[in-house]
């Protein structure tokens, strides 16, 4: 292990040589008794105003004895000088390079074998805004940014208990990307965060640019259509699902956090469901499911009823049908995987052209080309009413969108081949499946599969808070408790003085 040497220019040429790179730059200054100091720092990633004012000032009027060997005193005396709240001490070049790398300042001073590290970090970040991907009309508006602290400030702001806890780990041989475990101590699941923290640990990449890199180190199934790991942009619903036992984790350059464990039941509930009345959380939640089934079993529908059984339609639909695509020269089965391709194409055009370029194509394609297609004989008006009902379906729930997307294609290829049969067989399947899924030891299907009946009151049905006086027993925390028996207590008797102040006034 190379160790600082006590002179001030060896160390400086051996970083020189280390990092070579031309933004680490080296500024040099002398104390009042003439002792050459040093800063080094990645130029662009550090406050040079702070470093001035609370280092380089004070030090230069500082004086220090200089007899030639180390002297713990002289230490101290810069420790207490440099009046900076985050100063710590390193030893060798492979405690200090990091450091350097991550954006703090080191401090070097002639006939002293010891570097000083100051957290004088000024990384560029974007401000603190609704994110893009979850907008809601009412609650919180504030989302993850790409810094880790920043990240975990937010989470700290929600959660001012001192049961919150914060691991951060170093993943990547060069990115050396920060990952924070958070979880609430004597709520969360201890043994679901020992599992993460192995499984992070054992991770060895160059580069993590993303969260999505830890979650598909993460995922049990590597290769699962279905996510396993929970992703959220919002500190709101982070807080929320910390506060039930789950273990979240904050990457740092990516805004989009990810929690664990995770249940299919969490792709149907929206942030606003808990800040309107359960009644109508209810009814959206189930609108959600429906658009869902919807989207994913129309276009195979569609295409098994023509081929198979035409009668399963009613009949002034079916000769509708039936008179638009008697002339056309694809087939049932092809027609409708052309437009869905058609679908998914001006979808990936849209996302990926300019923002005004992405909104003129969406016209010109939606319109233009399906109407020129349908008069020119080569689709059908149900077909593209059918694809189009799906598309919108789907986009009812975003984090579902990708699998959704996979299934539609899947049973339509098994309406096309099997009909009706492919259609129940593929779904009988795929319930066998999810069945067998699980997330940490959590069942992906729970609390349907297996069935917990105290879990059910917010699935597809929303109850009102004081419903949910448990945590979720499938998540297995060790404080089952969320609303104390005497708060329930007491907004009982308050109901009910109110009722019997009112009965007495009438």
């Amino acid at each position: 292990m190379n160790t600082l040497a006590s002179n001030l220019q060896k160390n400086l040429q051996t970083l020189k040589k280390l990092l070579p790179s031309e933004d680490i730059l080296t500024y040099e200054f002398e104390t009042e008794d003439h002792v050459s100091c040093a800063l080094v720092y990645a130029d662009g990633m550090v406050n040079k105003e702070l470093l001035g004012q609370l280092i380089a000032k004070p030090l230069s009027a500082l004086i220090l004895k200089n007899d030639g060997g180390r002297d713990e005193t002289n230490e101290q005396k810069i420790q207490t000088t440099a009046r900076f709240p985050e100063l710590k001490t390193a030893e060798t070049f492979d405690d200090i390079l990091p450091e350097i790398l991550d954006g703090n300042t080191l401090l070097l001073v002639d006939k002293i074998a010891t570097g000083f590290i100051a957290g004088a970090k000024l990384l560029p970040v974007r401000a603190v805004i609704e994110p893009p991907t979850d907008i809601a009309v009412k609650g919180p508006r504030e989302g993850f940014i790409e810094d880790v602290k920043t990240n975990m400030a937010l989470v700290r702001k929600r959660l001012k208990t001192p049961d919150l806890r914060f691991q951060t780990l170093k993943v990547g041989r060069r990115s050396d990307t920060a990952v924070a475990i958070c979880w609430l101590d004597g709520t969360s699941n201890e043994k679901v965060k020992d599992e993460i923290v192995q499984k992070i640990q054992a991770i060895d990449i160059d580069n993590v640019p993303d969260s999505s890199y830890i979650a598909a180190f993460l995922a049990p199934r590597k290769h699962s259509v279905f996510r396993s790991i929970g992703t959220t942009e919002k500190p709101d619903i982070f807080t929320a699902k910390i506060a039930e036992g789950r273990v979240g984790l904050l990457v740092d350059g990516s805004p989009i956090a990810l929690t664990v464990p995770f249940l299919l039941t969490e792709d149907f509930q929206s942030s606003e469901d808990y800040f309107i009345s359960p009644f109508m959380a209810t009814i959206f939640r189930s609108m959600r499911f429906i658009a869902l089934f919807v989207s994913i079993f129309l276009p195979a529908f569609y295409v098994s009823a023509q081929l198979f059984k035409m009668q399963l339609l009613p009949l002034g639909l079916m000769l509708t049908i039936a008179s638009g695509v008697r002339e056309l020269p694809l087939s049932p089965s092809m027609e409708m995987f052309v437009v869905l391709l058609l679908l998914e194409i001006l979808k990936e055009a849209s996302i990926r052209m300019p923002k005004y370029v992405g909104m003129s194509l969406s016209v010109v394609g939606a319109l233009v080309l399906g109407e020129t297609a349908v008069s020119a004989g080569f689709l059908s008006t149900p077909a593209i009413i059918v694809v189009a009902l799906s598309g919108i379906c789907l986009y009812t729930v975003p984090d579902f969108v990708e699998t959704g997307s996979i299934l539609r294609w899947v049973f339509l290829i098994a309406a096309g081949a099997l009909g009706p049969f492919g259609i129940v067989l593929l779904s009988a399947f795929l319930l066998v499946y999810l069945v067998s899924c699980d997330s940490y030891g959590t069942p992906l299907l729970a609390p349907f599969s297996p069935l917990i009946r105290g879990d059910l009151r917010d699935t597809f049905v929303k109850y009102g808070m004081e419903s949910l006086s448990k945590r979720p027993e499938i998540l297995r925390s060790e404080n089952k408790t969320r609303l104390s028996t005497a708060q329930k207590n007491t907004q009982k008797s308050t109901q009910k003085d109110t009722k019997n102040g009112g009965e007495k006034n009438g």
